[in-house]
């Protein structure tokens, strides 16, 4: 008989101010993502800097913003954009994933963006979406755009610290949020459209070899979004459209399922906290970002 994983409760770490909300704004994005709608916010992207504090994008806004650790927020920029992932490499350098503009760098002294690879051969990104750091300074990144189940020509990239970019994968149906094993022989892919997390064995040359399914997901009204991985190798799969985080070992076995206190738009996650035990999540409904308590420590990001 099927049992259930446990469950971990969140509560609510801070929530987009009003005075940061923009209701009844119609944006490009919105325009397509949600058939002609509005939001006045959709937060995603949650990375922590050395110094404790949450970076969250805001997509159609082109709005970063700084939460400190005691949940106040800090405008740190707003350009024409649409910033989706962000992440913090080992020297302190912010980076972007942009779904309009490519791979950006942000200075988050200054609030100012500058492009790191935004026309490779010449051609733009259907739409970068999530990227990771590997130990080296190696750039994963995911290049989404509108693919999906009816249109599977998703790329994964890697951008090598002396600037070589090599596509991986180009037949995707939504590549998402990812992330590399604890040796970093293997990356994780959330495929969204298809509601999966596939497996990327890694060669010793880098080459992808033997891509599979980790888990098949089901349910919700998207999909396996943001990832990250716990001091065991357990990763953590934000559930987008199912307001739950499900933790599944490194073979693949639920292992518990945090659930959202808020909606069911939980799009990102990330580990943080003195002990790195906490888990953060954007909830992106109701722009807020919440809080789990988890039973292992989330793996160190900085050296």
């Amino acid at each position: 008989m099927f049992q259930a994983p446990p469950e971990i409760a969140t509560r609510v770490f801070s929530r987009l101010p009003d005075s940061f909300r923009r209701p009844g704004t119609r944006t490009a994005w919105a325009e397509v993502m949600t058939q002609g709608g509005t939001v006045d916010s959709f937060l995603e992207g949650p990375s922590f800097d050395r110094d404790g504090n949450l970076y969250v994008v805001d997509i159609p806004y082109g709005r970063v913003f700084r939460i400190d650790p005691a949940g106040g927020w800090t405008l740190v920029c707003e350009y024409d954009g649409e910033p989706n992932g962000l992440k913090f490499h080992a020297d302190g350098r912010a980076f972007i994933a942009d779904h309009k503009h490519g791979i950006l760098q942000l200075d988050a002294e200054n609030g100012t963006v500058s492009p790191v690879i935004d026309r490779p051969r010449h051609e733009r990104f259907k739409g970068c979406n999530d990227l990771f750091f590997g130990a080296d300074g190696t750039l994963y990144f995911t290049d989404q755009g509108q693919t999906g189940l009816h249109d599977a020509t998703g790329r994964l990239y890697r951008l090598t610290p002396d600037g070589r970019l090599d596509c991986l994968l180009d037949a995707v149906p939504s590549p998402n949020g990812l992330v590399t094993n604890l040796t970093e022989t293997m990356l994780y892919l959330a495929v969204t459209r298809a509601n999966a997390v596939w497996r990327v064995p890694m060669l010793a040359d880098g080459r992808p070899t033997k891509v599979g399914t980790f888990v098949q997901m089901s349910g919700g009204l998207a999909g396996p979004d943001g990832m990250a991985l716990d001091e065991d190798g357990n990763l953590a799969v934000a559930h987008a459209g199912l307001g739950a985080v499900w933790l599944f070992s490194r073979l693949g076995e639920p292992l518990a399922r945090v659930r959202s206190s808020a909606g069911l738009m939980t799009t990102n996650l990330a580990y943080g906290g003195a002990d790195r035990r906490t888990l953060y999540i954007t909830e992106s409904e109701t722009a807020t970002v919440l809080a789990a308590d988890m039973p292992v420590p989330g793996r160190r990001m900085y050296g």
